[in-house]
């Protein structure tokens, strides 16, 4: 479901100082019953005409996947890990719902976060459409991770006031039966893709709340760099974004991790590849730049969702990991290589 929250604690760096920062989120959860419910959209109606009016009118007659989540439907019972998820800089809270519903099907409650003129198009319930602001220097992009932060924390206060019975949406639309006692705020994770990995690392930096966290090929940025962290950190990148060597972010936060920390690496993928861009550009028809890498759709999407799907397992649940696959010697899964860790 979909839920429109207004931060009034702060006002939107990037618009009106006037106005209060304002965000998009969807939670998507188990659900007890879906029968007689439309499948969600990929993208809602103007998010999707912002989308293709991006790419000058080649995706015009494209047609856009649906999703298998149905909006609304009546939660199942029982408490569950609840994971936020940060898009990378210009991609929208949708671009990895590959790997959000199969966390969702392994019984996880994932909020999905966009960031409005960070995050690519970002529709109101209004209709209002935000697109992503130029990032004109590297203060500019250190400063929009530092907000993507704050947004993280301002949401997990929220989801902490639906837990109590409370309805955060700004419109009080009502919410999903059963929704409140779905989620279980003491096992909070965080991942997210690109600048909403250097996210995942500065809200685990700021709130305790958070107790592990993924960085999908992300620089890390902010105070968070020399402080480290104490908690479970998992790094991926790509051949391409050679992390550990390659981005001195990552050597210099390598050495301040002090809890459970890891690299791994998704072979033969590019920065792309951790989205769901991998399986849906080549269905366009159209050809599109996209740093994707040569690895197969079906084979990037599945080891992905089984590296981020394990992390959490280990570190949320306490299931240890007996695929080897963190170890990046899992048969299953050989696209995910060991780099460095402990």
């Amino acid at each position: 479901m979909e839920l429109h929250l207004v931060d009034r604690s702060r006002t939107d760096p990037w618009a009106d100082p006037k106005q209060p920062r304002e965000l998009m989120v969807t939670v998507t959860y188990p659900a007890a019953d879906t029968r007689g419910r439309t499948a969600l959209p990929w993208l809602s109606a103007g998010a999707e005409r912002a989308l293709k009016a991006r790419y000058g009118g080649v995706l015009d007659a494209v047609v856009m996947p649906a999703t298998h989540s149905a909006d609304r439907a009546p939660a199942r019972r029982g408490r569950r890990p609840v994971l936020l998820y940060s898009p990378g800089y210009a991609s929208d809270r949708t671009f990895n719902t590959l790997v959000v519903e199969d966390l969702v099907s392994w019984g996880y409650v994932v909020v999905t976060v966009d960031h409005p003129y960070d995050s690519g198009e970002v529709e109101f319930t209004d209709g209002r459409v935000v697109l992503t602001r130029p990032e004109e220097d590297e203060d500019a992009i250190t400063k929009a991770v530092a907000v993507r932060a704050a947004d993280l924390r301002f949401v997990l206060d929220r989801l902490a006031y639906l837990d109590r019975g409370g309805n955060p949406d700004a419109q009080r639309r009502p919410l999903p039966r059963g929704l409140s006692e779905t989620m279980d705020l003491s096992r909070v994770g965080v991942f997210g893709h690109s600048q909403g990995g250097a996210a995942a690392a500065s809200v685990m930096d700021e709130d305790p709340r958070v107790r592990a966290g993924v960085n999908l090929d992300g620089a890390v940025r902010g105070p968070v760099v020399e402080r480290g962290l104490d908690r479970p950190f998992l790094l991926m990148d790509t051949v391409v974004h050679d992390g550990l060597r390659q981005d001195p972010t990552w050597s210099a936060l390598w050495k301040n991790l002090r809890g459970w920390h890891r690299c791994l690496r998704l072979a033969d993928a590019d920065h792309l590849a951790f989205t769901d861009l991998v399986s849906i550009a080549p269905q366009l028809g159209v050809p599109l730049p996209l740093p994707l890498g040569t690895i197969p759709a079906e084979r990037a999407v599945a080891a992905v969702r089984a590296t981020v799907r394990t992390f959490f397992d280990a570190h949320l649940r306490g299931h240890p990991d007996t695929g080897h696959l963190l170890m990046g010697a899992s048969p299953r899964y050989p696209e995910i290589q060991y780099i460095a860790g402990r």
